[in-house]
Protein backbone atom coordinates (compact mmCIF):
# COMPACT_ATOMS: atom_id res chain seq x y z
CA UNK A 1 0.00 0.00 0.00
CA UNK A 2 2.56 2.52 0.09
CA UNK A 3 2.71 5.40 -2.35
CA UNK A 4 4.67 7.06 -5.22
CA UNK A 5 3.65 10.13 -4.57
CA UNK A 6 5.19 12.92 -2.59
CA UNK A 7 2.48 14.09 -0.66
CA UNK A 8 0.27 12.01 1.46
CA UNK A 9 -2.66 14.63 3.18
CA UNK A 10 -3.93 12.56 6.43
CA UNK A 11 -7.29 13.31 7.50
CA UNK A 12 -8.87 14.85 4.25
CA UNK A 13 -12.55 14.51 5.61
CA UNK A 14 -12.77 18.09 7.34
CA UNK A 15 -12.68 21.57 6.38
CA UNK A 16 -8.82 22.24 6.45
CA UNK A 17 -7.74 18.86 4.59
CA UNK A 18 -9.93 19.74 1.63
CA UNK A 19 -8.24 23.19 1.68
CA UNK A 20 -4.52 21.18 1.58
CA UNK A 21 -5.57 19.57 -1.11
CA UNK A 22 -6.60 22.81 -2.96
CA UNK A 23 -3.96 24.52 -2.89
CA UNK A 24 -1.55 21.56 -3.83
CA UNK A 25 -3.14 21.57 -6.97
CA UNK A 26 -2.59 25.44 -7.39
CA UNK A 27 1.05 24.04 -6.93
CA UNK A 28 0.07 20.90 -8.94
CA UNK A 29 1.64 18.20 -6.73
CA UNK A 30 0.48 15.05 -6.71
CA UNK A 31 -0.96 13.91 -3.59
CA UNK A 32 -2.59 11.13 -1.58
CA UNK A 33 -5.74 12.00 0.05
CA UNK A 34 -6.09 9.39 3.26
CA UNK A 35 -7.95 8.97 5.92
CA UNK A 36 -10.41 6.01 7.68
CA UNK A 37 -12.96 6.87 5.36
CA UNK A 38 -12.85 6.18 1.45
CA UNK A 39 -16.35 7.44 0.91
CA UNK A 40 -16.19 10.40 2.85
CA UNK A 41 -12.67 11.77 1.19
CA UNK A 42 -14.26 11.43 -1.88
CA UNK A 43 -17.37 13.33 -1.25
CA UNK A 44 -14.79 16.12 0.09
CA UNK A 45 -12.25 15.90 -2.89
CA UNK A 46 -15.25 16.43 -5.48
CA UNK A 47 -16.32 19.95 -4.29
CA UNK A 48 -12.78 20.97 -4.91
CA UNK A 49 -12.85 23.03 -8.33
CA UNK A 50 -10.57 21.45 -10.66
CA UNK A 51 -9.07 18.37 -9.18
CA UNK A 52 -9.02 16.41 -11.58
CA UNK A 53 -5.92 18.68 -13.00
CA UNK A 54 -3.74 17.04 -10.34
CA UNK A 55 -2.59 13.80 -9.91
CA UNK A 56 -4.04 12.27 -6.54
CA UNK A 57 -5.81 9.34 -4.91
CA UNK A 58 -7.98 7.97 -2.22
CA UNK A 59 -6.74 5.78 -0.02
CA UNK A 60 -8.29 4.30 3.06
CA UNK A 61 -6.17 3.82 6.17
CA UNK A 62 -6.47 2.14 9.42
CA UNK A 63 -5.23 5.08 12.18
CA UNK A 64 -2.45 2.64 13.34
CA UNK A 65 1.70 2.86 13.30
CA UNK A 66 2.19 0.02 10.82
CA UNK A 67 -0.56 0.69 8.77
CA UNK A 68 0.32 4.63 8.36
CA UNK A 69 4.18 3.51 7.85
CA UNK A 70 2.97 0.92 5.01
CA UNK A 71 1.41 3.97 3.37
CA UNK A 72 3.81 6.46 3.54
CA UNK A 73 6.56 4.91 2.20
CA UNK A 74 7.57 6.65 -0.74
CA UNK A 75 6.08 9.80 0.16
CA UNK A 76 8.32 12.88 1.25
CA UNK A 77 5.91 14.68 3.16
CA UNK A 78 3.03 14.30 5.74
CA UNK A 79 0.48 16.94 6.12
CA UNK A 80 -1.77 15.85 8.76
CA UNK A 81 -5.40 17.27 9.73
CA UNK A 82 -6.13 14.29 12.48
CA UNK A 83 -6.79 15.77 16.04
CA UNK A 84 -6.69 16.11 18.95
CA UNK A 85 -3.18 16.18 18.37
CA UNK A 86 -1.97 15.10 21.41
CA UNK A 87 -4.23 12.12 21.22
CA UNK A 88 -3.31 11.18 17.30
CA UNK A 89 -0.52 13.22 16.62
CA UNK A 90 2.47 10.25 17.99
CA UNK A 91 0.52 8.14 16.17
CA UNK A 92 1.34 9.78 12.55
CA UNK A 93 4.52 11.26 13.86
CA UNK A 94 6.28 7.68 14.62
CA UNK A 95 5.05 6.73 10.89
CA UNK A 96 6.20 9.65 9.05
CA UNK A 97 9.65 9.22 10.66
CA UNK A 98 10.05 5.11 10.65
CA UNK A 99 8.59 5.83 6.55
CA UNK A 100 11.32 8.99 6.32
CA UNK A 101 9.11 11.66 5.73
CA UNK A 102 8.61 15.54 6.83
CA UNK A 103 6.08 16.25 9.33
CA UNK A 104 3.69 19.06 9.11
CA UNK A 105 0.11 19.74 10.63
CA UNK A 106 -1.94 22.61 11.78
CA UNK A 107 -2.33 21.60 15.93
CA UNK A 108 -3.08 24.33 18.51
CA UNK A 109 -2.11 22.27 21.25
CA UNK A 110 0.60 23.86 23.45
CA UNK A 111 1.01 20.23 24.95
CA UNK A 112 1.89 18.59 21.42
CA UNK A 113 3.95 20.70 20.63
CA UNK A 114 6.13 20.10 23.61
CA UNK A 115 6.00 16.46 23.22
CA UNK A 116 6.72 16.70 19.39
CA UNK A 117 10.02 18.82 20.61
CA UNK A 118 11.34 16.95 23.18
CA UNK A 119 10.14 13.33 22.50
CA UNK A 120 10.37 13.18 18.10
CA UNK A 121 12.71 16.39 17.21
CA UNK A 122 16.21 14.80 17.73
CA UNK A 123 15.32 11.69 16.04
CA UNK A 124 13.83 13.47 13.29
CA UNK A 125 17.04 15.76 13.23
CA UNK A 126 19.20 12.70 12.94
CA UNK A 127 17.06 11.95 9.64
CA UNK A 128 17.47 15.03 8.00
CA UNK A 129 13.73 15.83 8.47
CA UNK A 130 11.64 18.15 9.73
CA UNK A 131 8.93 17.83 12.81
CA UNK A 132 6.77 21.37 12.45
CA UNK A 133 3.94 21.37 14.25
CA UNK A 134 0.86 24.11 13.97
CA UNK A 135 1.69 25.22 10.33
CA UNK A 136 -1.53 27.90 10.60
CA UNK A 137 -2.83 30.64 10.26
CA UNK A 138 -3.74 31.38 13.94
CA UNK A 139 0.27 30.66 14.52
CA UNK A 140 2.20 30.88 11.88
CA UNK A 141 0.80 34.37 10.55
CA UNK A 142 0.92 36.00 14.03
CA UNK A 143 4.85 34.28 14.06
CA UNK A 144 5.61 35.97 10.72
CA UNK A 145 4.61 39.15 12.25
CA UNK A 146 6.77 38.57 15.62
CA UNK A 147 9.89 38.00 13.18
CA UNK A 148 9.82 41.08 11.79
CA UNK A 149 9.43 43.09 14.34
CA UNK A 150 12.61 41.23 15.80
CA UNK A 151 14.10 42.40 12.53
CA UNK A 152 14.76 45.51 14.86
CA UNK A 153 17.82 44.38 16.70
CA UNK A 154 17.87 44.52 21.01
CA UNK A 155 14.04 43.44 21.74
CA UNK A 156 13.38 40.69 23.81
CA UNK A 157 9.55 40.46 24.64
CA UNK A 158 6.98 39.95 22.98
CA UNK A 159 3.00 40.57 22.80
CA UNK A 160 0.72 38.58 20.56
CA UNK A 161 -2.79 39.54 19.55
CA UNK A 162 -4.26 37.01 17.00
CA UNK A 163 -7.83 37.34 15.67
CA UNK A 164 -10.32 35.82 13.69
CA UNK A 165 -13.97 36.68 12.09
CA UNK A 166 -16.13 33.47 11.18
CA UNK A 167 -16.82 30.56 13.59
CA UNK A 168 -14.27 27.11 14.09
CA UNK A 169 -14.54 24.13 12.49
CA UNK A 170 -15.70 20.44 13.91
CA UNK A 171 -11.85 19.81 14.47
CA UNK A 172 -11.11 23.43 15.48
CA UNK A 173 -13.89 22.87 17.98
CA UNK A 174 -12.23 19.69 19.26
CA UNK A 175 -8.80 20.92 19.65
CA UNK A 176 -10.41 24.09 21.46
CA UNK A 177 -11.93 22.17 24.16
CA UNK A 178 -8.93 19.09 24.41
CA UNK A 179 -6.68 22.12 25.65
CA UNK A 180 -8.49 23.58 28.41
CA UNK A 181 -7.83 20.14 29.91
CA UNK A 182 -3.87 21.00 29.67
CA UNK A 183 -1.82 22.93 31.66
CA UNK A 184 -0.85 26.39 29.56
CA UNK A 185 2.23 28.24 29.53
CA UNK A 186 3.56 31.25 28.35
CA UNK A 187 7.62 32.60 28.10
CA UNK A 188 8.76 34.77 31.58
CA UNK A 189 12.74 35.50 31.09
CA UNK A 190 13.11 31.88 28.58
CA UNK A 191 11.49 29.99 31.55
CA UNK A 192 7.59 28.56 30.98
CA UNK A 193 5.56 30.50 33.10
CA UNK A 194 1.70 29.05 33.86
CA UNK A 195 -1.06 30.49 32.92
CA UNK A 196 -4.22 31.43 35.49
CA UNK A 197 -6.97 28.48 33.62
CA UNK A 198 -9.68 31.85 34.03
CA UNK A 199 -7.20 34.23 32.20
CA UNK A 200 -9.02 36.63 29.93
CA UNK A 201 -8.75 39.80 28.79
CA UNK A 202 -9.98 43.27 27.10
CA UNK A 203 -7.84 44.03 24.59
CA UNK A 204 -7.46 46.70 22.28
CA UNK A 205 -7.88 46.53 18.45
CA UNK A 206 -5.74 47.83 15.95
CA UNK A 207 -7.76 49.74 12.95
CA UNK A 208 -11.13 49.92 15.15
CA UNK A 209 -12.44 51.75 18.12
CA UNK A 210 -13.83 48.87 19.83
CA UNK A 211 -12.24 46.56 21.88
CA UNK A 212 -12.09 42.74 22.09
CA UNK A 213 -12.02 39.70 24.71
CA UNK A 214 -9.16 37.32 23.81
CA UNK A 215 -7.90 34.21 25.67
CA UNK A 216 -5.02 32.83 26.15
CA UNK A 217 -6.04 30.13 23.97
CA UNK A 218 -4.00 27.27 25.36
CA UNK A 219 -1.12 28.94 25.79
CA UNK A 220 -0.95 29.13 22.11
CA UNK A 221 2.90 27.81 20.15
CA UNK A 222 4.81 31.14 19.99
CA UNK A 223 6.14 30.75 24.00
CA UNK A 224 7.80 26.71 22.73
CA UNK A 225 8.83 28.08 19.40
CA UNK A 226 10.82 30.87 20.83
CA UNK A 227 12.10 28.84 24.06
CA UNK A 228 15.10 28.62 22.31
CA UNK A 229 15.67 31.59 20.46
CA UNK A 230 18.21 34.02 22.31
CA UNK A 231 16.35 37.25 20.61
CA UNK A 232 13.18 36.39 23.25
CA UNK A 233 13.19 36.19 26.76
CA UNK A 234 9.67 36.98 27.54
CA UNK A 235 6.69 35.63 24.86
CA UNK A 236 2.66 35.92 26.14
CA UNK A 237 -0.03 35.29 23.07
CA UNK A 238 -3.64 36.15 23.28
CA UNK A 239 -6.44 35.12 20.59
CA UNK A 240 -10.00 34.59 19.81
CA UNK A 241 -12.64 35.53 17.66
CA UNK A 242 -14.22 39.22 17.15
CA UNK A 243 -17.24 37.67 18.36
CA UNK A 244 -17.74 38.44 21.95
CA UNK A 245 -20.92 36.11 22.25
CA UNK A 246 -18.70 33.54 20.91
CA UNK A 247 -15.38 34.21 23.38
CA UNK A 248 -17.68 34.66 26.52
CA UNK A 249 -18.84 30.95 25.63
CA UNK A 250 -15.57 29.73 25.59
CA UNK A 251 -14.97 31.95 29.05
CA UNK A 252 -17.94 30.27 31.06
CA UNK A 253 -16.67 26.55 29.26
CA UNK A 254 -13.35 27.23 30.49
CA UNK A 255 -14.79 27.64 34.62
CA UNK A 256 -17.23 24.69 33.84
CA UNK A 257 -14.03 22.45 32.30
CA UNK A 258 -12.30 23.66 36.34
CA UNK A 259 -15.36 23.39 38.14
CA UNK A 260 -16.85 19.82 37.01
CA UNK A 261 -15.40 18.01 33.98
CA UNK A 262 -11.57 18.18 35.60
CA UNK A 263 -12.60 16.50 38.89
CA UNK A 264 -14.05 13.93 36.82
CA UNK A 265 -11.80 10.23 38.34
CA UNK A 266 -10.51 9.11 34.98
CA UNK A 267 -9.29 11.09 31.15
CA UNK A 268 -11.50 9.06 29.66
CA UNK A 269 -14.60 10.99 31.42
CA UNK A 270 -13.05 13.87 30.90
CA UNK A 271 -12.75 13.48 27.44
CA UNK A 272 -15.88 11.76 26.84
CA UNK A 273 -17.38 14.92 28.57
CA UNK A 274 -15.53 17.61 26.79
CA UNK A 275 -16.38 15.79 23.47
CA UNK A 276 -20.05 16.03 23.99
CA UNK A 277 -19.62 19.61 24.72
CA UNK A 278 -17.65 20.15 21.67
CA UNK A 279 -20.03 18.31 19.13
CA UNK A 280 -23.18 20.43 20.40
CA UNK A 281 -21.36 23.74 19.78
CA UNK A 282 -20.07 22.65 16.46
CA UNK A 283 -21.75 19.58 15.15
CA UNK A 284 -20.55 20.05 11.01
CA UNK A 285 -18.76 21.85 8.37
CA UNK A 286 -19.09 25.82 8.31
CA UNK A 287 -19.97 27.45 5.13
CA UNK A 288 -16.89 28.63 2.86
CA UNK A 289 -14.93 31.63 4.15
CA UNK A 290 -15.61 34.92 2.28
CA UNK A 291 -13.38 37.44 2.26
CA UNK A 292 -15.51 40.20 2.68
CA UNK A 293 -16.57 38.62 5.90
CA UNK A 294 -13.89 36.07 7.48
CA UNK A 295 -11.06 38.60 8.02
CA UNK A 296 -7.85 38.03 10.25
CA UNK A 297 -5.79 40.08 12.37
CA UNK A 298 -2.69 39.13 13.91
CA UNK A 299 -0.50 42.25 15.43
CA UNK A 300 2.81 42.05 17.79
CA UNK A 301 4.29 44.35 20.13
CA UNK A 302 7.85 43.53 20.65
CA UNK A 303 9.67 45.65 23.36
CA UNK A 304 12.94 46.00 24.56
CA UNK A 305 15.30 47.86 26.97
CA UNK A 306 15.30 51.19 24.44
CA UNK A 307 13.65 49.90 21.48
CA UNK A 308 9.85 48.92 20.17
CA UNK A 309 8.53 47.57 17.39
CA UNK A 310 5.00 46.93 16.44
CA UNK A 311 3.75 45.11 13.59
CA UNK A 312 0.31 44.74 11.97
CA UNK A 313 -0.96 41.65 9.67
CA UNK A 314 -4.65 41.90 8.51
CA UNK A 315 -5.84 39.33 6.41
CA UNK A 316 -8.46 37.49 5.16
CA UNK A 317 -9.77 33.93 5.26
CA UNK A 318 -8.40 32.31 7.76
CA UNK A 319 -9.02 28.66 7.05
CA UNK A 320 -7.85 29.17 3.13
CA UNK A 321 -3.78 30.57 5.18
CA UNK A 322 -3.87 27.70 6.75
CA UNK A 323 -4.20 25.29 3.35
CA UNK A 324 -1.75 27.61 1.40
CA UNK A 325 0.67 27.42 4.45
CA UNK A 326 1.02 23.69 4.66
CA UNK A 327 0.42 22.82 0.69
CA UNK A 328 3.76 25.36 0.23
CA UNK A 329 5.97 24.04 2.86
CA UNK A 330 5.30 20.51 1.43
CA UNK A 331 6.38 22.33 -2.05
CA UNK A 332 9.21 23.74 -0.83
CA UNK A 333 9.91 20.51 0.84
CA UNK A 334 10.03 18.42 -1.90
CA UNK A 335 12.51 21.00 -3.83
CA UNK A 336 14.90 21.89 -0.96
CA UNK A 337 15.58 20.77 2.74
CA UNK A 338 14.23 23.01 5.55
CA UNK A 339 15.89 25.77 6.93
CA UNK A 340 16.04 23.37 10.32
CA UNK A 341 15.72 20.07 10.78
CA UNK A 342 14.37 18.45 13.73
CA UNK A 343 11.25 20.13 15.67
CA UNK A 344 10.92 23.56 14.10
CA UNK A 345 7.99 26.26 13.35
CA UNK A 346 7.08 27.30 9.78
CA UNK A 347 9.13 30.13 9.76
CA UNK A 348 12.35 28.82 11.34
CA UNK A 349 11.44 25.52 8.60
CA UNK A 350 10.62 28.01 5.24
CA UNK A 351 11.86 31.78 6.28
CA UNK A 352 9.25 33.94 7.55
CA UNK A 353 9.68 36.63 4.48
CA UNK A 354 9.10 33.42 2.20
CA UNK A 355 5.67 32.31 3.89
CA UNK A 356 4.62 36.13 4.11
CA UNK A 357 5.34 36.39 0.35
CA UNK A 358 3.25 33.45 -0.65
CA UNK A 359 0.31 34.72 1.92
CA UNK A 360 0.06 37.99 0.01
CA UNK A 361 0.84 36.57 -3.62
CA UNK A 362 -2.46 34.59 -3.24
CA UNK A 363 -4.10 37.78 -1.76
CA UNK A 364 -4.77 36.60 1.86
CA UNK A 365 -2.71 39.24 3.25
CA UNK A 366 -1.87 42.98 3.31
CA UNK A 367 1.76 44.19 3.42
CA UNK A 368 2.27 44.35 7.18
CA UNK A 369 2.52 47.81 9.16
CA UNK A 370 5.70 47.97 10.63
CA UNK A 371 6.11 50.68 13.37
CA UNK A 372 9.89 50.96 14.86
CA UNK A 373 10.63 53.46 17.63
CA UNK A 374 14.89 52.16 18.59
Amino acid sequence: MSTTKPVVVYGVSGYTGRLVCEYLREFNVPFVAAGRDKARIQEVLDKVPGIDDVEHEVVEVDNTVEALTELFTGAKVVSNMVGPFIKYGPIVAEAALAAGCHYLDTTGEQDWLMEAKTKYGPAYAEKGLVIAPSIAQMYTTGEIAANIALETPGLDTLDILVLWKGFPTYASTQTIFTILKADWFYLEQNQYAKWDSSASAEVVVPGQHETALALPWGGTCHPVWFKDDPRVANCKAMGGVFNRAVMEGVVQTAKLVEEQIKTLPTVEEQEAALAEIAGSVQAGMPPRENPRINISLDSVYATGPLGRAHVVIHGNQNYKQTGLLQAYSAYSLLQQPPKRAGFASGCQAFGHRELLGVLSSFGLVLEPVVTRNA
